[in-house]
């Protein structure tokens, strides 16, 4: 019961100390959007957080790499009537010079 409890007192020094380092490196906030998908604002050269695991955010980098590969592309989940224009849509909903604005919608 002891270790339980030590265990628990430690667990929102560590969610603090996540926060603190995502709010260090420019991380917006997830939201959810009008469809129901997270959203996640970043500096450019950083991934959202529901691409955690290796092989989705493998998908995310080439997402972001290669804009010109995928907005060729239709989607295959039948997004389109949400607006989505190209399968690039599903992972990057808005981006400028520096920010890239990630949806969950490939994640999912």
């Amino acid at each position: 019961m002891r270790r339980l409890v030590v265990a628990l007192g430690v667990v929102p020094v560590l969610v603090a100390g996540g926060l603190a380092w995502w709010l260090a490196v420019g991380a917006e906030p997830v939201t959810v959007d009008a469809i129901g998908d997270q959203v996640q604002t970043l500096a450019r050269g950083r991934l959202p957080v529901f691409a955690s695991q290796e092989e989705v955010a493998r998908l995310y980098r080439f997402a972001v790499e290669n804009p010109d590969t995928l907005r060729w592309m239709p989607c295959t989940c039948g997004c389109g009537s949400l607006g989505h224009t190209s399968n690039r849509a599903c992972y990057i909903k808005a981006e400028s010079q520096d920010r890239v604005t990630f949806t969950s919608h490939a994640a999912t």
